[in-house]
């Protein structure tokens, strides 16, 4: 969430960055005011409870002294009838104010929670340098490679999927739905060794490799920046062993990882932690799509190694160009024609402050397709899941997190088989994918 400090210092300025953003599905100024005019209260509720308090406390050490003043009126067979009227007075304000303190620790709790919700309602800031809008102003940066051309009719990958006996469309759908496919052969071996060689690449750049589990608590889509507004896109989890809250399968690694040091204090020595996951993902949403991107493109599984950074703040613009480095050198090793994107300020999640998209060239499609996002969420992750560390001062502060795919296979998989194609039907084997293959250069068609 956001630094409720800095909303309260410029809260046209918070307003102007998030418009850029052009989010719709919230009044952004009703919610920026709604926030001040809560903190206003809860700070005021605060004041009145420590008023009520100290009132509270100053009777209770005035009955001190009148209970002492009983002991020796008692003492010397004096009558105490006025000392003990007072300190029964004395009790009956004492509990009158117990109850207004019990009422005002009430009311405090609920605005306290409504103030959350209202912070969590807020996407982060974009980066000051991204344009606004959506995707219409996204900025390439670079392409890589040279774009494939053929001097033959191209195949649609899902017809060199068929033909190669590399997935399985119709039983994909008979045993799940649609927005399923199954890998079989040949192509259940090019998925496994594409994520071979996404791993051991991470761990040669020094990665520590995680296994997260598949189903998660709610919280980590709280923290993560996915709930409450994309708490409806999951797949939940109804009869999960464990009562009460709500379950559901990961949409993607970066929801496990951001939770990992939830609610803990790391050092500064410890950062920066670099981790990377390999999980199936999970999205109701995905398998709905148009009609020239049938296959492989959108599905409600997919497999994805993900990367993922804990910062300082100074490290992390640091840490983001590097996740975009290893991104394009993965795709580049594959000797796939891409780009590089900028995203602008209303393209990017609602969690990030900036993001650049990897999109690989699916010759069947006539343009380009997201293979990895590599985003800054600056500290915004942190604050909703309380993430701290304390530095060499000894002063607490949020981390920064970031994220990217390293990579997603589902689109990798269409473009390998779609740019290596010959006019055989065959498909050239990426030379950094041959080891994990025993040696295979070329899928053959099936005979």
């Amino acid at each position: 969430m956001l630094d409720i400090k800095k909303i309260k210092e410029n809260p046209q300025a918070v307003k102007d960055g998030l418009h850029a953003k052009e989010i719709t599905h919230i009044d952004v100024d009703a919610v920026v005011d709604k926030i001040l005019e809560l903190d206003v209260q809860v700070r005021g509720l605060k004041t009145s409870t420590e008023t009520k308090t100290a009132e509270k406390n100053k009777i209770a050490k005035e009955n001190g002294k009148l209970f002492g003043m009983k002991k020796g009126l008692e003492k010397k067979g004096e009558d105490t009838s006025a000392v003990e009227a007072q300190i029964a007075a004395n009790m009956a304000k004492s509990n009158e104010i117990d109850a207004a303190i019990a009422g005002d620790k009430e009311a405090l709790k609920d605005l306290e929670e409504e103030l959350r919700q209202n912070m969590l309602a807020l996407p982060n800031l974009p980066d000051a340098d991204l344009l606004p809008g959506g995707k219409e102003n996204n900025q390439p940066l670079r392409y890589v490679g040279e774009q494939v051309s053929f001097d033959f009719e191209p195949k649609h990958h899902v017809d060199l999927c068929r033909d190669l006996g590399l997935i399985d469309y119709e039983r994909g759908v008979k045993l799940a739905g649609s927005g399923n496919w199954m890998y079989t052969g040949m192509g259940a071996r090019l998925e496994w060794a594409l994520l071979n060689y996404f791993i051991d690449t991470h761990i040669a750049d020094g990665y520590d490799f995680i296994l997260p589990p598949h189903m998660l608590e709610y919280q980590c889509g709280e923290t993560a920046g996915q709930f409450p507004k994309f708490a409806d896109e999951v797949f939940k989890i109804a009869n999960h062993p464990t009562e009460g809250g709500m379950f559901y399968m990961l949409p993607t690694a970066e929801a496990a990882l951001a939770s990992v040091y939830r609610d803990e204090i790391l050092t500064e020595a410890d950062l920066p932690k670099k981790f990377f996951a390999y999980t199936p993902c999970f999205r109701r949403e995905a398998g709905s799509h148009r009609a020239d991107e049938r296959g492989m493109v959108r599905g409600h599984q997919f497999n994805k190694v993900e990367m993922f950074q804990f910062t300082t703040p100074e490290g992390s613009d640091e840490a983001f160009e590097e996740l975009v480095k290893k991104a394009e050198n993965l795709v580049a090793g594959l000797g796939l024609h891409f780009r590089t994107v900028k995203l602008a300020a209303g393209d990017c999640s609602a969690s990030m402050a900036r993001t650049y998209d990897i999109e690989i060239l699916i010759p069947s499609m006539n343009g380009y397709k997201e293979v990895s996002s590599v985003s800054n969420a600056r500290d915004f992750q942190a604050r909703r899941g309380n993430c701290r560390y304390r530095r060499a001062d000894g002063k607490l502060d949020f981390v920064h997190t970031l994220n990217g795919s390293g990579l997603a296979t589902s689109r990798i998989f269409p473009a390998i088989v779609e740019q290596n194609q010959r006019a055989d039907g065959s498909v050239v084997v990426p030379e950094v994918l041959r080891k994990y293959l025993g040696g295979i250069e070329v899928i053959e068609p099936k005979k």
